[in-house]
């Protein structure tokens, strides 16, 4: 059984335990003990002598918190992996015996703890990334999810959170990227003066050659072009998922940022002969229950997040977007609310099939088709733009119908422009510290 479906077995019999212990309760409110009352009695004992055997069976940890973040029940795979005893754990905050640290060794605020998230959201949350400080603060990788345990009128009583110790696949993940990231950068090296001799080759200040052979030339620099970008998606994709990719947040108002890098972008559009355009405001395409069309608000639109990262999201879906559509328009438009500010890239190329729309951002992922068999490529872009669009908390999606286009949506959190003038100011301030420190030691 995996850890899925250990969550909705979980869930169902806490569920049932729930609604039976409810009715239990009422009847006996009403002083009616008749020997229907009996026999749900008898009932409620044998469901939950059955959820203990399962629960206690189960290896990972399973934890079960009230609305107050009290802990309620703690199975023997909680108690191996956190460290504590299910004696002391009990009615302890969760926060106290669940600690939990991000990819920087961070401790996870009140906004971004995963159970908290789930009490507050009623939402189930999933978190592949955390690690749990143990009793003996010990650092344990672990898998962890939530899911909320709600009433009939949807209100959240109490989460249920699962997790497990998933140290050994961190290790061989981290050993994977670590032998991808030497490769790709020792082969890096060689390539690049491959590439640097060709393009030597190519002048004809330095070099002379018939046509043949500059046609032979040719093809080979575009091989080593080709060559060098894989390297270097490796190398970024590796970075990427060990925390190591460098980000510079600043302030960015993205109306003015997205107009000037369509102006850039436009022109390999129109090379093929496709039309381009960028737009600002509601968009009936726009369907994603974040974004409320009747309150968009005008810009400016600010996010927090590293202007050149966000460059590589735009240009790689356009210039995908480019490869793929043969005839038609590729767009760009900023849209957004009070939260959430929402571009997007919208072609009107052959469109992506339902069966691969879900693992569009997977590593090494690519459709299978003639047009991807023809053009082809590393299947690590849309890996590394999820990834970067992750670091400032934003989320990315694609939706499509073959023939009729695709849309890749990116939301990111908004910034009043209070919040992005205090971020631009000290921006400003912190520039200029190397300045002033130069001055006085001159």
């Amino acid at each position: 059984m995996n850890n899925d479906d250990n969550v909705l077995t979980i869930i169902a019999m806490l569920l049932t335990l729930a609604g039976s212990m409810f009715v239990y309760r009422y009847v006996l409110h009403r002083g009616s003990r008749t020997a229907s009352v009996n026999r749900l009695e008898a009932a409620l004992r044998d469901e939950r002598a059955k959820s203990g055997i399962i629960v206690n069976a189960i290896e990972d940890g399973v934890v079960l918190v009230d609305a107050s973040s009290k802990i309620q029940s703690f199975n023997p795979g909680a108690v191996l992996i956190t460290g504590w005893k299910e004696s002391d754990a009990m009615n302890l905050d969760q926060s106290t015996v669940i600690k939990l640290v991000d990819g920087k060794n961070q401790p996870y605020t009140e906004e971004n703890c995963p159970i908290r998230r789930a009490l507050r959201e009623g939402v189930t949350v999933r978190d592949n990334t955390a690690s749990l400080i143990t009793q003996s603060n010990k650092s344990i990788p672990i898998s962890l999810n939530v899911s909320p345990l709600a009433d009939g009128k949807k209100k959240v009583f109490a989460v249920v959170a699962v997790f497990r110790d998933v140290s050994e696949e961190r290790a061989e993940e981290a050993r994977r990227a670590e032998f991808i990231s030497t490769a790709s950068h020792e082969m890096r090296t060689p390539v690049a003066a491959i590439e640097g001799y060709l393009a030597l080759a190519l002048n004809d200040k330095v070099a002379t050659v018939d046509s043949r052979a500059r046609d032979y030339l040719e093809k080979a620099h575009l091989s080593t072009q080709h060559l060098g970008k894989l390297f270097q998606d490796l190398l970024t994709s590796a970075k990427a998922e060990d925390g190591r990719l460098s980000s510079h947040p600043v302030a960015i108002e993205m109306g003015a940022y997205l107009q000037q890098l369509s102006d850039d972008l436009k022109f390999s559009a129109e090379k093929k002969g496709l039309f381009t355009d960028f737009t600002i405001g509601a968009s009936g395409d726009v369907t994603d229950a974040s974004i409320d069309i009747g309150k968009v608000v005008k810009p400016l639109y600010y996010v927090q997040a590293d202007a050149d990262r966000l460059r590589e999201v735009v240009t790689n879906i356009f210039d995908n977007a480019v490869k793929y559509t043969e005839s038609g328009r590729v767009s760009i438009g900023l849209t957004g609310n009070q939260q959430v500010v929402q571009f997007y890239i919208k072609d009107t190329g052959p469109g992506i099939g339902a069966d691969d729309l879900p693992h569009l951002f997977q590593k090494f992922y690519r459709v299978d088709n003639s047009a991807t068999r023809t053009i082809g490529g590393t299947g690590l872009g849309l890996f590394i733009c999820r990834k970067i669009v992750e670091l400032y908390r934003g989320r990315i999606w694609a939706e499509s119908e073959l023939g009729k286009g695709t849309t890749f949506f990116i939301n990111l959190p908004r910034l009043s422009t209070a919040q992005a003038t205090q971020l631009q100011a000290a921006e400003a301030s912190t520039s200029q510290l190397p300045t002033i420190t130069s001055l006085a030691n001159s």
